[in-house]
């Protein structure tokens, strides 16, 4: 399996490279050059699997076992999933009317990103300790990335983790589970900003290439293909659990599950757009909140920023870059790198590109999907409880609108996706007038000492970040070497 940018100028690129990387030096995002088939056979075969074997599974069609023999990578996911709260690890909640919740949130955050944040530190992990090295992961969170990164690396000698959040813009536990870590490889920076401002130094600090091999840069939002390939199973896992597939006969048709996924900087989404592309029989539907780009260009082809991110109830997908489009534009039109370097480059420069209508067709074909207000999230958290006795988190309510707004169609199959606890949200919990007890690590974060640093906005915010970052990263990386802790990793 081997690896290219999504912007057409890099070739050849293997996991471990890709793994740790950034955005590809052309600007683009990484994908495999071919994308694995799954036959109806082997889904039946996979049929009844436990989570943590879908995951070995899907890991095993993308990492070569001469990198991460098959023995280790079973040892490695069962570790980084040995800590979540079910037994479990992800729990489908069968509510009435047809209504199956896939709760992807019982790790240490409370989050879906744990599930494959973990896996992917534990790769990274196993290769700098077999290859004596180190390096910096460099991440941008709009709420949970960035805890989930912190929790998954705090105290790993080989890894330092530089995360960079919006102060103002996500949940107290949110914020807490980032700045209570106080371990000596983690460095939080609190930015006036919102998440696709950070994104901005971010990418300025990825493309200084010299800056990425003499420190080991590296990223650890869904921008690195290691999180898209982990989350391409819980796709995987709700279709062998909730399709209805093994009411079909051997050689019958496979049935078609609709999947509905919260959207903000649509990796969610894109991992199962590729699981589609794969050959799972999937109808998807993002559904965003008020900054509803993703809804825009689908409906209309209108990939345009607004002039503002809206904060609302679901802070955690109030975006308006949603930068993994980009993977789904390169699949879409047939792997066309110079096509998709040119529509995100006139977005990345202007904020505004209309697709061709031929592409916005494209998608639409395969692509659905529906925006929700905050009055929409909390009338959903209010019905889902009077119906079922259920809380859903703001996130996971913009979801589930769809199920209490858009017709059931006959014998077809739907899952929501859960991506968050309601803990960590109690204020909309709250304002929909409903409760949720917190578990007792949430309370306990209130008594937690905390540190970080600030990113104040200046006339020239981007470039000071940048700088401000910079010079984090160098420190970091200059210490480690001057007490012996190994070269850092560079890829190809």
């Amino acid at each position: 399996m081997k690896y290219c940018s999504t912007r057409g100028g890099i070739h050849g690129w293997d996991f471990q490279d890709v793994l740790f990387s950034g955005y590809a030096p052309d600007g683009g995002m990484f994908m495999p050059e071919s994308v694995p088939a799954l036959s109806p056979d082997t889904l039946r075969s996979w049929r009844g699997l436990p989570y943590t074997t879908v995951v070995v599974e899907v890991a095993s069609l993308f990492i070569p076992s001469q990198l991460i023999p098959r023995d280790d990578l079973e040892v490695l996911v069962g570790e980084a999933l040995s800590g979540f709260s079910v037994p479990e690890v992800v729990r489908v909640a069968r509510l009435k009317d047809g209504l199956s919740v896939l709760e992807l949130f019982h790790g240490g955050t409370l989050a879906f990103k744990d599930l494959a944040m973990t896996c992917t530190v534990h790769f990274i992990n196993y290769l700098l300790q077999k290859q004596k090295r180190r390096a910096t992961v460099l991440v941008g969170t709009s709420g949970d990335t960035g805890g989930s990164a912190i929790q998954s690396a705090k105290g790993l000698p080989g890894l330092d983790v530089v995360v960079v959040y919006p102060r103002g813009r996500i949940s107290p536990v949110q914020e807490k589970h980032m700045i209570s870590c106080l371990k000596d490889n983690v460095h939080v920076f609190a930015a006036d900003g919102c998440s696709d401002d950070i994104d901005q130094p971010l990418r300025r600090l990825f493309a200084d290439q010299e800056l990425v091999k003499s420190h080991g840069l590296m990223s650890l939002n869904s921008v690195n293909w290691s999180r898209v390939m982990i989350q391409l199973a819980h796709f995987i896992y709700a279709y062998l659990e909730l399709s209805g597939m093994e009411q079909v006969e051997a050689d019958g048709v496979m049935p078609e599950l609709e999947v509905v996924v919260p959207t903000g900087g649509a990796g969610n989404i894109t991992a199962g757009f590729i699981a589609k592309q794969m050959g799972l029989p999937l109808k998807l539907v993002a559904m965003v909140n008020s900054n509803d780009i993703v809804h825009r260009t689908v409906t209309s082809g209108d990939f345009s920023m607004a002039a503002d991110v809206t904060q609302t109830l679901a802070p955690a997908i109030d975006i308006q870059d949603p930068y993994n489009m980009e993977r789904v534009f390169w699949l879409l039109l047939g792997k066309d790198g110079a096509s998709v370097r040119t529509i995100m480059e006139e977005f990345q420069q202007s904020h505004r590109h209309f697709l061709a209508e031929n592409h916005q067709k494209l998608l639409a074909q395969v692509l659905s999907t529906g925006t929700v207000t905050d009055e929409g999230i909390l009338e959903t958290m209010r019905r889902c409880w009077v119906e079922n006795q259920y809380v859903l988190c703001p996130h996971t309510a913009v979801a589930v609108w769809h199920h209490y707004h858009s017709p059931h169609s006959p014998g077809l199959n739907r899952c929501y996706i859960a991506t968050a606890s309601p803990a960590k949200f109690q204020a909309a919990v709250e304002k929909a007038g409903l409760t949720f007890d917190p578990p007792e690590a949430v309370l306990a974060l209130d008594k937690l000492p905390t540190r970080y640093e600030n990113l104040e906005r200046s006339p020239n915010w981007c470039k000071d970040w940048e700088d401000r970052l910079r010079e984090c990263i160098q420190s970091v990386s200059t210490a480690r070497k001057s007490t012996g802790t190994s070269q850092t990793l560079t890829g190809q």
